[in-house]
């Protein structure tokens, strides 16, 4: 999908949804579509190529995305014949929106409500003056009437008595509501033949404050959300109002929110109880209606939240900000279904939107000038509600209790949740920690299987046999498309769920070609791990032949066959790690295969199979020189007080099945 907004001072901008699939976001991704101070910019429903821009004072523009061709079709004030100049007012930030009933249907706000079923090829005027129409020069302005003399006339308010909200019910195209800068709500169930002043029926709302938001719920007819901003009078309470009946009566809904103005509110596209809002600090939930809030903070910094939108087919919730640019947060099903329910059980697992397997465009180099800010990690989101603080005792039950060696497992782990990833077939191939901590918790799978081995924390240095340098730990393969199990065991219950795992859409490969890739992964797989072990090996027997040879050529009196024999050894050592080098390079070449979603070229095939070949040669020298030559070895030192620990012997690897 796309993402626009509008920058003050510098118009208004889109990034198309490519960008946000496997390159980070950057800042020659997104396109200029309209001049001026942006603000509202709205997507045609049906036709992607058609949007709406607008800069200050309702100067509207029709946008060709394909074409780059631009219309200005804001209405020009066209008064009856007979009658004086038709004086229009225009807000800053001019409310319009395209009927969710018929997407050629345009609204717009001056004083008066305009319409246009054309896409604003015309227009017609389907309300008189919805404001107070107030004259400014009879207003103060800190003290001083707005017509006298003053550094900026009207304090830079360039109009004043103009509409600021607008809304059409999603559920009756004849249901319309209008907010004004001066304090004025109207309602027109008719289309806009008939207008209801609905401003008296607010309890507690004082005159003449600021309409920021309106929205008609998508639940029922006759219910509606205001929002109001008092901030120009001094006055920084919030005020949030619901509707069941129209307008006709409202009950103020702030429980939880703070002392501050209240710029947006929306409701969830499927969940009516839930809410959003966004305020001067940041931006506030409600899961009952609105009968209470709670902060929604995690990483977003205390800044005013000016518009929030819901992506419906992602269900992800996106704030546009005051000064600290766009903030996502990635699918917020566990808000939708956090009902009274869940936050009563013991531990919940939460649905897992499908996850696209992709690989992530990695710049080879830099380019000057581009600014690059990242992806969030790519993989499976899978959300989990705990009630309470996990304990020790219910991770050690629910692992199996104490180990061997008299520890338990919650000493290992710490006191977490296990999440297991179970295959089409049942089989365990992954298993990750989750934090054990009250509230909604997040754990991402990152669609690969448990990685070929663990890296000795001390043995990390270059030779191995890990990933090499600024390769990173080992990592399984990626898993095949298909449909996963998510396991959640926490606070003594199991619960279970599914993913589906679907291929970059972008990329076309036939199903023996992607298996044929497959295979060579796994085949990498299965020979990574005896590859490592046998690397650790080499480094070990490395440094106690080098020991060796620091304590003979400090002893001085040694015989000289002792000195050759290590010297022997040493250099067979030296060549065994060469040769180990090349055929672990031969199985890490592979990696390049998972970098191109198709059929593995010949030179991978090739060699991985001399990898597969030479490895379990390689590893009978070791276990040779382990179990044979170090022992003769020891026992020439022994005569000279020279004991290394001796080595263990490795088992040499086999294929599996199919590879």
């Amino acid at each position: 999908y796309h993402v626009c907004g509008g920058l003050q001072d510098n118009g208004s901008w889109c990034a198309p949804s490519d960008t946000w699939s496997n390159k980070g976001i950057r800042t020659r991704d997104w396109y200029n579509v309209g001049g001026g101070d942006g603000f509202y910019t709205v997507m045609h429903p049906t036709d992607p190529s058609i949007m709406l821009a607008e800069s200050q004072g309702g100067n509207l523009t029709r946008v060709d995305l394909a074409t780059g061709e631009r219309a200005r079709i804001r209405p020009a004030a066209r008064p009856e014949e007979g009658e004086s100049e038709l004086t229009l007012r225009w807000n800053w930030d001019t409310p319009v929106l395209i009927s969710q009933h018929d997407p050629n249907t345009i609204y717009l706000g001056s004083n008066i409500l305009f319409k246009s079923t054309d896409l604003g090829q015309s227009w017609r005027e389907i309300s008189g003056d919805l404001t107070h129409a107030i004259d400014r020069g009879t207003l103060e302005i800190m003290g001083v009437m707005g017509d006298k003399p003053m550094m900026s006339p009207h304090d830079g308010t360039s109009s004043y008595g103009n509409l600021k909200a607008l809304t059409e019910s999603p559920i009756n195209p004849e249901v319309l509501y209008t907010g004004s800068d001066d304090g004025k709500v109207h309602v027109t169930r008719d289309g806009g033949m008939t207008w209801t002043d609905l401003t008296d029926n607010f309890p507690g709302l004082p005159e003449r404050t600021y309409v920021s938001r309106l929205v008609a719920s998508h639940a029922d007819e006759g219910t509606v959300y205001a929002t109001f901003d008092g901030h120009r009078n001094d006055d920084f309470a919030p005020y949030v109002y619901v509707s069941s009946n129209f307008g006709r009566s409202w009950r103020a809904i702030v429980d939880g929110l703070p002392r501050t103005s209240v710029n947006v509110i929306v409701q969830h596209p499927r969940s009516p109880d839930l809410l959003f809002l966004g305020n001067e600090v940041g931006v506030y939930f409600s899961i009952d209606g609105g009968d209470g809030w709670t902060r929604l903070k995690n990483n977003l910094p205390t800044v005013p939240v000016d518009d929030i939108a819901i992506q419906p087919r992602e269900n992800d919730l996106v704030l546009g900000t005051h000064g600290r640019s766009i903030y996502i947060m990635s699918d917020i099903t566990p808000l939708e279904r956090l009902t009274d329910g869940v936050l009563a059980s013991e531990s919940h697992l939460f649905p897992v939107r499908r996850a696209t397997s992709y690989n992530e465009y990695r710049p080879q180099g830099w380019t000057p000038g581009v600014y690059e800010s990242p992806n969030p990690p790519q993989g499976a989101l899978i959300r989990y509600y705990l009630r309470d603080d996990l304990t020790e005792a219910e991770v050690i039950a629910e692992q199996g209790g104490p180990n061997g060696n008299g520890d338990t497992m919650a000493s290992f782990h710490g006191v977490s949740a296990q999440i297991t990833i179970l295959d089409g077939s049942g089989e365990v191939i992954r298993e990750l920690d989750g934090s054990g901590d009250a509230g909604i918790q997040q754990v991402i799978w990152d669609l690969r299987i448990t990685p070929p081995y663990e890296v000795v924390e001390e043995q990390q240095g270059g030779g191995g046999g890990g990933r090499g340098f600024r390769r990173g730990p080992p990592r399984g393969p990626k898993v095949l498309p298909g449909t996963y199990t998510v396991r959640l065991e926490a606070a003594g219950n199991v619960q279970e769920t599914r993913v589906e795992v679907r291929l970059d859409p972008r990329v076309t490969i036939s199903q023996a070609d992607l298996m044929a890739r497959q295979d060579l992964l796994m085949s990498a797989y299965t020979v990574a791990k005896p590859a490592y072990d046998a690397g650790q090996a080499v480094q070990r027997l490395t440094r106690q032949l080098d020991d060796m040879k620091s304590l003979l050529d400090a002893h001085g009196s040694a015989p000289e066959e002792v000195a050759k024999a290590v010297d022997e050894v040493r250099d067979e050592v030296r060549e065994l790690s060469r040769d180990l080098n090349r055929a672990q390079g031969g199985a890490r070449g592979t990696g390049s295969a998972e970098g191109s979603t198709s059929r593995p070229t010949k030179d991978q095939e090739w060699q991985l199979e001399r990898a597969w070949e030479s490895l379990p040669d390689l590893i009978t020298k070791l276990n040779t020189l382990i179990t044979e030559r170090i022992p003769e070895i020891n026992a020439l030192l022994n005569e000279h007080g020279i004991r290394p620990d001796p080595g263990e012997p490795l088992k040499v690897p086999r294929r599996a099945g199919g590879n």
